[in-house]
């Protein structure tokens, strides 16, 4: 099938709907980042890890809850979110996933029923794409929209607390803006602590251990204006880094950039 992505303003509603999104990425017609899918909607990071690690887990998520914020937790081997969404498969409806065995990736896929096992638990974690749609909104740009990419992505040198096995280096994605834009995007984003919330940090990227703003360590480099600052903000891509340091048999995540797209409201997350 045809890959399918958000149409423009004005065209067919195509994928609009949440339930549009996972139904297109359940049947493989999506197989692209959901940045600017279904607007005004939650999207979530997914981490599903054997249950022995799961309380580990929870309590690694409780402790970092900028880079890990915690929007539902599953039961043991079930697939489904029901507080998130209308009939929700987790192993389908994702575009794209990442499995690790021992702390590796081995394998990048459409659908991971193949994978899937009765001890399996689910966490779905707050994700960046859903303040978006306020930043817009707030008249500010957000350059991996406009170029049609996926956010980029950074290892950084801020280490996340420990938890268990779970440790390792805060990741997070960047928007380029002015400086003006900037002070705005904190106000707008500090709304939004459930995903994330205000920026880590703004200005010179080497100060938090990133060398190359132009190789990022996962989606796509995006331009950066002379008048512009890059603006950093924790990302919900930092536990594929701490399950390189707790090496579980098997781990499913999300790819970065394809996210599970909720019925909740973004408004809803909004705490003041």
């Amino acid at each position: 099938m045809a890959n399918i992505r958000n149409p423009a303003p004005g065209a067919s509603p195509g994928l609009s709907t949440p339930y549009r999104v996972r139904l297109a990425a359940r049947s493989g017609a999506l197989s692209s980042p959901t940045a600017d899918l279904a607007p005004g909607h939650v999207q979530g990071n997914l981490v599903v890890l054997p249950r022995v690690l799961a309380e580990d887990f929870l309590l690694y998520c409780q402790r970092n809850p900028k880079p890990c914020p915690l929007l539902a937790v599953g039961e043991a081997g079930d697939p489904s979110l029901p507080a998130m969404g209308e009939d929700i498969d987790l192993r389908t409806d994702l575009p794209r996933y990442r499995v690790y065995r021992d702390g590796r990736l081995a394998d990048e896929v459409a659908d991971v029923r193949s994978y899937w096992r009765d001890d399996l638990v689910s966490f779905l974690i707050g994700c960046s794409f859903s303040f978006e749609q306020a930043m817009i909104e707030a008249g500010l740009p957000v350059r991996h929209v406009e170029q049609g990419c996926n956010v980029p992505m950074y290892r950084t040198n801020i280490a996340t607390e420990a938890a268990g096995p779970f440790r390792g280096p805060m990741v997070v994605s960047m928007r380029p803006l002015k400086a003006a834009q900037a002070i705005r995007a904190i106000q707008v984003t500090s709304r939004f602590p459930a995903v994330h919330g205000a920026p880590v940090h703004l200005g010179d990227a080497r100060q938090i251990g990133i060398r190359d703003l132009a190789s990022p360590d996962y989606g796509d480099p995006v331009p950066i204006g002379p008048d512009e600052i890059p603006v950093f903000w924790a990302c919900g891509v930092t536990p594929q880094a701490a399950v390189a340091e707790a090496r579980p048999d098997l781990c499913i995540t999300h790819a970065p950039g394809y996210m599970l797209v909720t019925d909740l409201r973004n408004s809803q997350l909004a705490s003041f």
